[in-house]
């Protein structure tokens, strides 16, 4: 296809698409990272009597991470990491050469004192750093070479991240909870669908596996979650950064527990279809109130999750109003659906069991989806956090005071 047969692009496409690469998280995290790694290389140059100071950009690499609460706590642990390995290298070196022997003492040294001095995924930081300063001739000037460019890089790697601020991922937590939602309202109205005629065993257990899979789309969502919590902590740009982190994750604490129901209640009708393979599983009033019932639950959940990311973005009165009357069309038509299953008890007392197990499962929905149980739970975790807060400060205060004492 030639060029001139190709449709014209439209003018505004490329800006938006740079826009949005702006917020992109591997983007902003490529960006940064290479220029704090050049930038400490530069610096290292300078400072540095290594011809070249790789260490100080790789440092800078491993510590400027996409939030900086992520960034401070993992620049200490790489300082401590590089420090501790040079220790120990200068300790063998005054000691003994490099042997085959020796090396695996040094390792295991490393490793044991990585463990003790407690950086974490930086262990073996503490080996390498080890290995390469026993493996020079002049053990002592090269030890002191690779902290002066581990300082250098974790430094420039702090320092960038201060004067470039890592963006709050809130709004990218935001989309992967109202996804998640999403998915769970479309297995709802699945479930409602196919109750319509004769549902196969075929039919219910592709809606159980789909079910089960919700558990893998939750784990995504709490990384996602987890990411923009750590770029809540210690931002200066955000004023109520504890407020957004909880009403964020009691609102994924809420989608868990309805997926865990959702589950059970694919399980039932599940049953339900092998029990009665030849016949549909409901009359059709019983099948037309629970279709209701369904997409009521289906909105109610959708509109749960507008209302836990509109607290963080903007005004959730409406959203709050919304939610309460899915939940109120909900559960008069849980109570409709209720009264027939009763009706039909004596034509099929055989699966009683299976209807107040769907029932109970329609009701546990239906309570953590109430908005004054979020309002409830939301104060039980912030007064949790700040008996936390206040525990801390006791303790603080009490060593203190015992210091002043001891002077």
């Amino acid at each position: 296809m030639s060029d001139l047969a190709r449709p014209p692009v439209p003018p505004t496409r490329f800006p938006r698409r740079l826009l949005s690469l702006r917020r992109d998280p591997v983007v902003v995290q490529s960006v940064r990272s290479t220029g704090a790694a050049v930038l400490s290389y530069v610096v290292a140059l300078r400072l540095s009597n290594e011809p070249a100071p790789l260490t100080a950009p790789l440092t800078a690499l491993l510590v400027v991470q996409v939030t900086l609460y992520s960034t401070l706590t993992t620049g200490v642990r790489r300082v401590n990491s590089v420090v501790a390995g040079v220790l120990v290298a200068i300790g063998f070196s005054a000691l003994v050469g490099l042997t085959w022997w020796s090396l695996g003492l040094v390792i295991l040294a490393s490793l044991v004192v990585g463990h003790l001095v407690r950086v974490d995924e930086f262990i073996p930081e503490v080996a390498i750093s080890a290995m390469l300063v026993l493996g020079v001739t002049r053990v002592a000037d090269t030890a002191w070479d690779r902290v002066l460019e581990t300082l250098i890089g974790a430094v420039v790697g702090l320092a960038f991240n201060l004067l470039f601020a890592p963006p709050v991922w809130v709004e990218p937590a935001s989309r992967a909870i109202d996804d998640l939602a999403a998915r769970m309202a479309a297995l709802m109205t699945g479930m409602a669908d196919e109750l319509t005629g004769r549902t196969t065993v075929a039919e219910a257990a592709t809606r159980l596996h789909e079910a089960r899979r919700l558990d893998n789309d939750i784990a995504g969502v709490d990384a996602a979650l987890r990411q923009a919590e750590d770029s809540l902590r210690m931002n200066p740009r955000v004023r109520e950064g504890l407020m957004f982190r909880l009403v964020l994750r009691t609102g994924l604490d809420t989608l868990e527990i309805c997926a865990v129901v959702l589950r059970v209640s694919a399980r039932a009708l599940t049953d339900l279809a092998k029990a009665r393979a030849d016949e549909p599983l409901f009359s059709p009033a019983v099948t037309r109130a629970l279709q209701d019932l369904f997409g009521h639950m289906a909105l109610a959940v959708h509109s749960f999750s507008r209302l836990i990311t509109a607290q963080v973005t903007t005004n959730a009165e409406e959203q709050e109003e919304r939610l309460t009357q899915e939940l109120g069309m909900a559960r008069a038509s849980r109570d409709l659906l209720a009264r027939l299953l009763l009706e039909q008890l004596h034509a099929a007392p055989a699966q009683w069991q299976l209807h107040g197990a769907l029932l109970a499962d329609v009701d546990r929905v239906l309570d953590e989806l109430d908005v004054d149980k979020r309002s409830q739970r939301l104060m039980e975790e912030l007064d949790r956090h700040s008996r936390q807060r206040h525990e801390r400060g006791g303790r603080v205060h009490r060593a203190l005071r015992r210091a002043g004492r001891r002077g």
